[in-house]
C-alpha cells in the first residue's frame, strides 16, 4: 500500500514539474516591432542590466527567446556595448513602449574590439534582438 501511495505521489510531482517547466519556459516579454512579434527575456535589475546577453553563443541557449528587453525605472540616456557578447544584435531604443531609435551592435568576434552604441534621447526600455541576417 505504501509503495502505491509513493508511486502516485512521485507521478503527481513529476507531472507538476512538467507543467511548471513548460509554463515557466514560455514566460517571455512579448513585443511587436515593425509588425513582427518577438519573445524576449527580461532584464529588470542592475545585475541583469549589466549582464544582458553576454556569453550567449546562439539562440538555442536563450530557450527560444528572440533577444532581451531591458526595463528601467526612469528615462535616461543609455549606452550598450559588446564586451563578451557573441551575438550580433539590433538595438531598439524605446520610450514607454514606442520605438524612438535603432542601432546595430556587432558581436565582439566580428568587431574584435569593444563597440558602444548610445540612445540619442532619454529612454526607459531597450530591446536587443538577435540579428539572424546581415
Amino acid at each position: 500500500m505504501f509503495k502505491k501511495i509513493l508511486i502516485v505521489i512521485l507521478i503527481i510531482l513529476f507531472l507538476a514539474f512538467l507543467i511548471f517547466k513548460k509554463s515557466s519556459s514560455n514566460n517571455f516579454y512579448q513585443i511587436k516591432i515593425n509588425g513582427k512579434k518577438y519573445s524576449l527575456l527580461t532584464a529588470k535589475n542592475p545585475q541583469e542590466w549589466q549582464k544582458g546577453l553576454m556569453f550567449y553563443k546562439n539562440k538555442k541557449e536563450l530557450n527560444g527567446a528572440d533577444g532581451m528587453v531591458f526595463i528601467f525605472p526612469d528615462k535616461d540616456y543609455r549606452t550598450f556595448w559588446n564586451q563578451d557578447t557573441y551575438l550580433d544584435l539590433d538595438i531598439y531604443w524605446l520610450v514607454d513602449g514606442k520605438v524612438v531609435g535603432k542601432d546595430f551592435l556587432p558581436s565582439i568576434l566580428k568587431s574584435e574590439e569593444i563597440v558602444t552604441v548610445s540612445s540619442k534621447e532619454k529612454v526607459n526600455q531597450v530591446v536587443e534582438i538577435i540579428r539572424t541576417e546581415p
